[in-house]
């Protein structure tokens, strides 16, 4: 004996194969179907939280990446550099009698024309243009006092009386 169908279109749920428990809430009288979970969590703890890297050009590390140790030093000023090579040199050539320490007047200068080019243009190097305007400056100094010696001693040697050695012959 079969049972006869219910009236008005309504269906029994063991009869159309929906079993009890169906996970189906019923809000307002519409049926809203439960959201799907996800049994197995994520592994990263931290998923999401950072915006997903993006590929930089080659040989760069992707962009949003922040670099590692310090950002580049400015440009040096290769006059500051010249500057300082040849005061430097000037001051070896006080060795030869004092003179070669006019050189260090050119160094100086360099200094100081490289010193007004770091501060227009913003380059590094102003520790290379201070040592060459001292060490340029000093050179010449000493340049000059090495003249004035050479000088006075020359002098001096010129107004000595003959010497009065004979060196006679026996």
């Amino acid at each position: 004996m079969t049972n006869p169908p219910p009236p008005g279109g309504w269906q029994d749920p063991a009869s159309s194969g929906q079993q009890f428990g169906d996970p189906t809430l019923v809000v307002g009288g519409q049926p809203v179907p439960a959201q799907p979970t996800n049994p197995y969590p994520a592994t990263d703890p931290y998923a999401g939280t950072m915006p997903p890297a993006q590929a930089g050009p080659y040989g760069y590390p992707p962009v949003g990446y922040p670099g590692y140790g310090y950002p580049p030093a400015p440009k040096q000023n290769g006059l500051a550099i010249a500057a300082m090579v040849v005061a430097i040199i000037g001051a070896l050539g006080l060795c030869g009698y004092g003179l070669g320490g006019y050189i260090g007047a050119v160094g100086a200068i360099l200094g100081h024309v490289s010193r007004k080019q770091i501060r227009e243009r913003g380059e590094g190097g102003e520790g290379f243009a201070t040592a060459g305007i001292i060490v340029g400056w000093i050179a010449t100094a000493l340049a000059v006092l090495a003249t004035i010696a050479i000088v006075i001693f020359f002098v001096w040697l010129a107004n000595q009386d003959p010497s009065s050695y004979d060196s006679g012959t026996y």
